[in-house]
């Protein structure tokens, strides 16, 4: 929450940290309220799990119809970065899947073997499988 603050407003204004309490004490209120009334709106359409809908419902029920628009357009860029999040994932000729981070480190250590045949004809010491370590 204090990064939102710190983002909204203009660089020259400072907030006290006792406003900055207050705030947060306010979103977790608004936030224990639309909770709550989701739970209610769920359980009348007896459901055991707190969809989406029901989130939008209870903004509606509690007189907060105005942001059911936003709401449902952040929830639908979330599935969105959700869904490209899932795609980051990449998979190699073995059906084998590595994170970005190991493409990255694997992408790192072909370009460190392909230099070092452009220089020398040598290729660059392969590095250890830490899975083969393990089994060792």
């Amino acid at each position: 929450m204090t990064k939102i603050i710190k983002e909204m407003l203009p660089p020259d204004v400072r907030v006290a940290r006792d406003a900055q309490d207050l705030l947060i004490e306010c979103c977790v209120e608004f936030i224990n309220l639309i909770s709550s009334e989701s739970n209610e709106v769920c359980s009348r359409e007896e459901k055991r799990t707190i969809a989406p809908e029901h989130v939008l419902k209870a903004l509606q029920v509690l007189g907060f119809s105005e942001y059911v628009e936003e709401v449902y357009s952040a929830y639908e860029q979330h599935k969105l970065e959700t869904m490209h999040d899932l795609s980051k994932s990449v998979k190699w000729g073995n059906g084998a899947e590595m994170t970005e981070e190991e493409a990255l480190a694997e992408q790192q250590r072909m370009f460190a073997e392909a230099r070092a045949r452009m220089n020398g004809g040598a290729t660059a010491p392969k590095q250890p499988d830490p899975e083969q370590s393990l089994e060792s």
